[in-house]
């Protein structure tokens, strides 16, 4: 693993920021061009001619062999890059000692800026494409618009371009990846490239031609989770053991999911009150007319209202009451793991992968979508299809629809609406026909 792969540490980006001593320039300027023995000599310079310079290809493009990176075979090729701002040892070394907690506390904030598992998915996005530059032999910084288009052709055909065009070499990126997948892993490049002080430039037409080519050719409709609605949601309730710790948590998760239209990690992100636990997305209030949810969301701050049902059974609230009852929780994470052969619950939160597993194992249970063979009913529910069933079901104006999903727009609302609206307006017949 080289420094390609890690990003730069905030005390470093501060302390780099004017403070660039001159041997760190040069240690960069190596790093650009080469130096000592394996930098380009006068006599490479007679040797090769006029006949070896590039056209069109800047310096910071070219490896110590006077070449361009992408155009060295992988034993050529100079896997050297720009140096990132001076290592965290560097940076501590001359870090005034009343800085050293401001410092701290900026860590703290750059890793409040995005969801852990955004961060995560960006970190493997960025760790496929330094394994892939290093295998095809071509540089991974600074930014070359033309690799990311290799790249991304390499992800849509899954390699299978270089084989078919008599190339030798493993150009191949595994599986072709959807056009989905394609665009996260091409933001996630363009993060990561920003984080290092050096912006990726999406609409060069290597790359905006490229990604528009792959769309056109390999985009698809979208594979939408199946809408749990609220006949399947009883059924799947049934199956759930009422005199079990386990079978309370699951029944109030599930209730609360869907009468929220909460996401999974909404839902196990909850705490019994505010300001409880440090990796808390949120929190409720049991009022008399229903629950209060608040939560962080990716826009900021939301409130969620969640009326109590029309019988006990299938009341949100109620269901929840009792959980917290025998759960005896009255602090902290509101969804816990349930040992000792479920009487014991632990003080540790859930993880909102528990919460699709929960709803796939409910509704292969309940036999929804029974008119399905079992292995493509297993890929058609997930924690999505909770919330995605209120959407569908609430015979509400869309407004209020809107504002319980926490949507921007009413388009992306709609989306969720998966069959409220099929063919409730006929054309034909309104045609005459």
């Amino acid at each position: 693993m080289t420094d390609d792969d890690d990003l730069p540490d905030i005390v470093d980006v501060v302390m780099h920021m004017g403070q660039q001593t001159e041997t760190a320039e040069k240690a960069d300027e190596a790093l650009r061009y080469g130096s000592g023995p394996f930098g380009r000599s006068q006599s490479f310079e007679r040797s090769t001619g006029p006949s070896d310079t590039f056209e069109g290809v800047s310096d910071a493009h070219r490896s110590s062999l006077g070449k361009p990176n992408h155009w060295l075979s992988a034993g050529d090729a100079d896997h050297s890059s720009p140096a990132l701002p001076v290592t965290a040892g560097q940076a501590q070394a001359y870090m005034p000692a009343h800085l050293e907690g401001l410092a701290g506390r900026a860590r703290d904030y750059v890793e409040a800026a995005s969801a852990a598992n955004t961060r995560r998915a960006y970190a493997a996005d960025w760790k496929h494409f330094a394994g892939w530059c290093r295998r095809q032999g071509l540089a991974v910084t600074p930014p070359d618009p033309q690799v990311v288009g290799l790249y991304i052709t390499a992800l849509a055909t899954g390699g299978t371009a270089a084989t078919a065009a008599g190339h030798a070499g493993d150009s191949g990126t595994g599986a072709k990846k959807s056009v989905a997948t394609i665009e996260r892993r091409l933001s996630a490049l363009a993060w990561n490239y920003a984080q290092r002080g050096q912006p990726l430039d999406r609409k060069d037409r290597h790359i905006a031609t490229v990604m528009a080519g792959i769309r056109n050719t390999h985009a698809a409709p979208p594979r939408q989770k199946e809408a749990i609605l609220p006949q399947d949601l009883l059924a799947m309730l049934e199956t759930l053991d009422r005199a079990s710790l386990r079978g309370l948590r699951d029944r109030a998760m599930l209730l609360l999911g869907f009468a929220g239209a909460l996401r999974r990690s909404e839902i196990v992100g909850l705490d019994y009150g505010r300001d409880q636990t440090a990796d808390g997305s949120g929190w409720i209030e049991i009022l008399d007319l229903g629950l209060l949810v608040t939560l962080r969301g990716k826009t900021g701050w939301r409130e969620v209202e969640i009326g109590r049902g029309s019988a006990d059974t299938t009341c949100p609230v109620v269901a929840l009451e009792t959980w917290l009852k025998f759960a005896r929780i009255g602090d902290g994470p509101l969804f816990r793991r349930v040992t000792g052969q479920g009487r014991q619950v632990g003080p540790d939160r859930l993880n909102a992968q528990e919460v699709a597993r929960l709803v796939k194992r409910a509704a292969l249970a309940a036999g929804v979508r029974g008119d399905l063979a079992e292995g493509e009913r297993a890929q058609k529910f997930a924690g999505h299809s909770l919330r995605a069933g209120l959407a569908s079901a609430a015979e509400v104006d869309e407004r209020y629809v809107q504002k319980q999903l926490g949507h921007a727009s009413a388009e992306m609302t709609r989306k969720y609406q998966r069959r409220r609206d099929r063919f409730r307006v006929n054309l034909t017949k309104a045609s005459g026909l």
